[in-house]
């Protein structure tokens, strides 16, 4: 009896433990955007002031009314911003998804030539950041005279995208065991319609996986927006915070109040789709 309490006292103590640990290692991660937010709701001088105030003594949303309501004034158009962005985002990650589906799939499924060379040479182009990309692509783009526009941002990200969402897609597709297709056109369906039915909603979280990080990979890129982008008519919210930033001064709160309205969109749509995002990354884990 004594050895059963004492197994059970040291499993609950382990178990507390590690919730505590988990919970300090939350608290850390979340503690720059908590300040983000709680600098967005205070005065300049909180947010300047040495040491560190970090009880606010004072809140209000002057900082948010100001973004807002200055468009057309001479103020920040983040209005515009957010339109910029959430075009550039959706689009450029339903391409990438599509022809991620499509290159997943085929590398899953079938054989041809060079099949591990394409491969291996699609993940190496994940090994080149995107601020070395920047200058060549600036110059490239002038002569095409794609500059300043959105389907210049749409084609760059979906050339960023489409090598991981690939990879990943690729590893769900080979979890889905080639017989359920092949069972399926037997009782008289397509190969397209054992496709959609069988195959593609068994590799619905992998897809649903693939679909965020494609997003949020366009949705907070800065380096090639910012070299790429020079109007109102095709910056994105990312860009956007360099509006707040003067010769000798820089609007701190404007800034926060401006990441804070970048962040609930992300924390939005991953909200959305966490049971499929989860689901995704534990059984994706292993690739066949």
């Amino acid at each position: 009896m004594d050895a059963n309490r004492t197994a059970r006292a040291n499993k609950l103590l382990t178990r507390w433990t590690l919730n505590f640990l988990l919970f300090l290692a939350m608290a850390i991660i979340c503690l720059p955007g908590l300040w983000i937010v709680l600098n967005s709701f205070r005065p300049t001088v909180e947010i300047m002031a040495k040491p560190a105030i970090w009880i606010p003594r004072e809140m209000n949303f002057d900082a948010y009314i100001a973004m807002f309501s200055g468009i057309g004034q001479g103020g920040i158009p983040v209005i515009d911003y957010f339109r910029n962005s959430v075009i550039i985002s959706v689009t450029s990650t339903v391409i990438a998804l599509a022809i991620g589906m499509a290159g997943g799939y085929a590398f899953a499924r079938y054989r041809f030539p060079y099949k591990s060379s394409w491969f291996l040479g699609l993940m190496l182009t994940r090994t080149v950041p995107g601020i070395a990309l920047s200058l060549p692509l600036f110059f490239v783009y002038a002569k095409l005279g794609i500059i300043d526009s959105h389907f210049g941002m749409i084609l760059v990200y979906v050339a960023m995208n489409v090598p991981f969402t690939i990879w990943l897609i690729d590893g769900f597709f080979r979890q889905v065991p080639k017989d359920l297709a092949e069972a399926a056109q037997i009782d008289g369906c397509t190969r397209w319609q054992a496709f959609w039915q069988v195959e593609f909603p068994l590799a619905r979280p992998g897809i649903a996986s693939a679909g965020i990080f494609a997003f949020l990979t366009s949705w907070n890129e800065f380096a090639l927006a910012s070299q790429l982008t020079r109007s109102t008519a095709s910056k994105t919210l990312p860009v956007g915070l360099l509006d707040y930033t003067a010769e000798f001064t820089i609007d701190w709160r404007g800034m926060c109040a401006l990441a804070v309205v970048m962040i609930i969109p992300a924390l939005l749509l991953t909200y959305a789709v966490q049971k499929h995002l989860v689901s995704g990354l534990t059984s994706g884990a292993i690739k066949g």
